[in-house]
């Protein structure tokens, strides 16, 4: 199991690949992002994107998905967590787009009211096929201390 104290400042972890396809594309624009770009080839080739893209929030989706395998591969004893302090999306995620992960610890410190657990910032990027960034953001993440 994985603690607080075994996570290092400066490491970084490269994990994941998700294969976008079109037919999630469309679903979950459908369901949560229901605009045009997400969900027409016509109406994307008027705009900006070129093509038919996934919504930014899709992305979120896709990246947790591959955070979440990555903590139960290595047996994190994670707790959750209270938000992010930044998101950006790069550029646009297409169907046919591989997606990876790499995640850098930048600081860590024990709760002053909860000493049994640790709160941790990570920057997560994530990358295309191309090895371009497509997506940023800082993390905020909780993990039990070490039992004594």
């Amino acid at each position: 199991m994985q603690y607080f104290e075994d996570l290092e400042i400066g490491k970084v972890a490269r994990f994941g690949r998700y294969e976008v396809t079109r037919e999630e594309v469309i679903e979950f624009a459908r369901r949560y992002d229901p605009q045009p770009f997400h969900l027409s080839d016509e109406a994307a080739a008027a705009t900006h994107f070129g093509r038919l893209s996934a919504s930014g929030w899709h992305t979120c989706a896709m990246t947790m998905a591959m955070l979440v395998a990555n903590l139960k591969e290595h047996r994190q004893a994670g707790l959750g967590s209270p938000g992010m302090d930044e998101l950006r999306w790069l550029v646009p995620v297409y169907p046919g787009d591989v997606l990876r992960v790499e995640s850098e610890v930048l600081e860590k410190r024990v709760s002053q009211s909860r000493p049994e657990m640790g709160i941790f910032k990570s920057r997560v990027t994530v990358f295309n096929q191309d090895d371009v960034a497509v997506m940023s953001m800082i993390s905020n993440g909780l993990i039990q201390t070490r039992p004594r």
